[in-house]
């Protein structure tokens, strides 16, 4: 199972990045991809994901309306689409897979495999 992020950067507040994750080695269109990210001196916090067949991604309230989440099947690739972004969306942010699983969970520790991390710096 490989995981590779990509599109990370710099922007000011109120602007917008695309996050993709390329991946392989599973079956991404059956199976649960997320996104966690990691602010400064904080936990790893879970950003989104998208379960099975990809029909009904799930964001949590604290992204919800400025992030959208998509799998795309075609490429294997997990999209992460960012807009309004605020300083507290600082983080590195990471996909994450859980592998012949279909549903998903907040907890990073129920995802066994990972991407090495993208940053992504808000001023």
């Amino acid at each position: 199972v490989q995981l590779v992020e990509s599109g990370g950067g710099s922007v000011q507040a109120g602007g917008s990045l695309k996050l993709s994750c390329a991946t392989s080695g599973f079956d991404f269109g059956s199976d649960c991809v997320a996104w966690f990210r990691r602010p400064p001196g904080k936990t790893r916090e879970y950003v989104g994901w998208v379960e099975g067949d990809g029909s009904a991604p799930y964001l949590p309230s604290s992204v919800r309306g400025r992030f959208v989440t998509t799998k795309d099947k075609g490429k294997n690739t997990l999209i992460l689409q960012m807009n309004n972004l605020r300083p507290e969306d600082t983080a590195i942010y990471y996909c994450a897979a859980r592998p012949g699983w279909e549903y998903c969970y907040q907890t990073d520790y129920d995802y066994p495999n990972w991407g090495q991390g993208t940053q992504v710096t808000v001023s």
